[in-house]
């Protein structure tokens, strides 16, 4: 059975190649937006890791991750942070708020693979 990983960005371009990279490699995917969009979408939908960006409108990343390790159904599925920012106060703050890994943009698709295959086993 394959596994299904949530992919939340307000960039169409990033969860396409997001997506496209996931499903290259048989998982299933679920876009969503922004957090908002992501935390309806897990009310319908059974995901084993949110790869997320750090900043969107409506509710960011971080905001996104505090809401997701809130729910018990959620508290120990992966996130990865997949952004463009890198400073070590930010990935302190994404870890602080429950990120299990950090990628930053442009990502190259054998690395989020890799990323992936890691976390999920």
């Amino acid at each position: 059975m394959s596994k299904t990983i949530m992919t939340v960005d307000d960039s169409a371009s990033v969860r396409q190649m997001v997506s496209f990279t996931l499903k290259g490699a048989g998982y299933e995917v679920v876009e969503a937006v922004d957090g908002k969009d992501a935390l309806t979408k897990l009310n319908s939908a059974q995901v084993q890791m949110i790869i997320t960006d750090l900043n969107m409108p409506n509710l960011d990343g971080i905001g996104l991750m505090k809401e997701v390790r809130a729910n018990p159904s959620y508290k120990f599925v992966p996130i990865i942070m997949l952004t463009t920012e890198s400073q070590d106060a930010k990935k302190q703050e994404g870890k602080a708020a429950g990120a299990t890994g950090w990628i930053v943009k442009p990502f190259k698709p054998d690395q989020l693979l890799a990323v992936v295959k890691k976390v999920l086993g």
